[in-house]
């Protein structure tokens, strides 16, 4: 865009060596030009249009969610509808809530753009426990995980608001990360999900008092995450994961829980839009996937540390230590005492 830019400014400057005589001369030049600058826009950009599929989405009057057999969404646990949003979770003790989508997705290249928000009375780090995006093979589920079943299939965009880790590990909360499920790796809450991550971006997103959205592009086999959480209207790259092989037939869903902490955890749109994006004849031809995975899964590997002792514990371990010692040393002498009485017993 910024070479548009530039070609469309040399063209002002150089305007007046120009002597036009025609229409025609003027019309062949508007048509050059506006060759270059769609050239220019399909550079950057590398889908071609985008179209919301309203079977996928959530949007206000949330006529489209319930307990109806026409209803195309689910709700679940403590989740309710409003005329404003659906609340998930409300800001009270041990609650769970979940919508999740009736209809199987088969879409290859897609956006998702949800509008949520996380607001409470606690504050900061007295919160939790935030909310998940979830498109996986199982629905429905209740579990330890923001409110979904452990050792899912799938995808997870993770909104945590508190951190569980003594650590931060120079990690800020509220922190949003990308999970893969295999079926078969946990989600582990006292790391704050590390071992099964694959990106993530610290943001603001509790108690804002502007619009806080997140969006989720995937096409060919690219994920980027994106945020939009400063009130300025503009994206913002979380995360960018290449070479991710997502299967298709699995559903979207919303979850989240509260524990001993909570939070107001509402989301208030959720948009699914399909991409039309141009493939060479060996990208139609990609392998059938199963399971998800990602392309050399060892560089998304989050080293976490282990947890040294702080300096009360030290010196707590120092002072048993000594006065185990120093007990051992008693009974020692009391017993090495009794032994040499005895000994000289015998010789009387």
């Amino acid at each position: 865009m910024v070479d548009t830019v530039g070609r469309l400014r040399t063209f002002w400057l150089l305007r007046p060596m120009f002597n036009f005589k025609n229409i025609r001369e003027l019309t062949c030049l508007f048509v050059t030009v506006c060759v270059l600058t769609s050239r220019s826009l399909a550079d950057d950009q590398e889908f071609m249009e985008d179209f919301l599929k309203r079977e996928y989405s959530l949007v206000k009057p949330y006529r489209g969610l319930g307990f109806s057999s026409s209803s195309q969404w689910d709700l679940m646990g403590t989740a309710v509808i409003t005329p404003d949003y659906v609340r998930l979770t409300p800001d009270q003790q041990s609650r769970q809530g979940a919508v999740w989508s009736r209809i199987s997705f088969f879409l290859r290249d897609w956006e998702l753009k949800v509008h949520f928000k996380i607001s409470g009375q606690g504050k900061k780090n007295f919160n939790g426990d935030g909310l998940a995006i979830w498109l996986t093979r199982d629905r429905m589920q209740n579990g330890p995980v923001f409110g979904n079943m452990n050792q899912f299939v799938g995808l997870a965009i993770v909104v945590d608001t508190y951190p569980n880790a003594e650590r931060s590990h120079d990690r800020t909360f509220p922190y949003i990360s990308v999970t893969l499920g295999n079926g078969t790796s946990s989600y582990d809450h006292d790391q704050d999900g590390r071992p099964t991550e694959i990106g993530g971006c610290t943001a603001m997103v509790r108690n804002t008092v502007h619009e806080t959205f997140l969006l989720v592009r995937y096409f060919k086999n690219k994920l980027t995450l994106m945020v939009d959480v400063d009130g300025k209207q503009e994206w913002k790259e979380c995360a960018e994961i290449t070479g991710l092989r997502l299967p298709t037939g699995y559903f979207f869903g919303a979850s989240s829980a509260t524990g001993d902490l909570s939070d107001n955890h509402d989301i208030i749109s959720i948009k699914l839009y399909e991409l039309t994006v141009h493939r060479t004849p060996e990208e139609e031809e990609e392998e059938v996937v199963t399971i998800p995975r990602v392309d050399n899964m060892e560089q998304f590997q989050v080293a976490v540390e282990e947890e040294g002792m702080s300096g009360v514990q030290f010196f707590f371990t120092l002072l048993f230590s000594i006065l185990g010692l120093g007990v051992l040393a008693v009974v020692g002498l009391m017993v090495y005492t009794r032994w040499k009485d005895n000994r000289r017993k015998r010789f009387y």
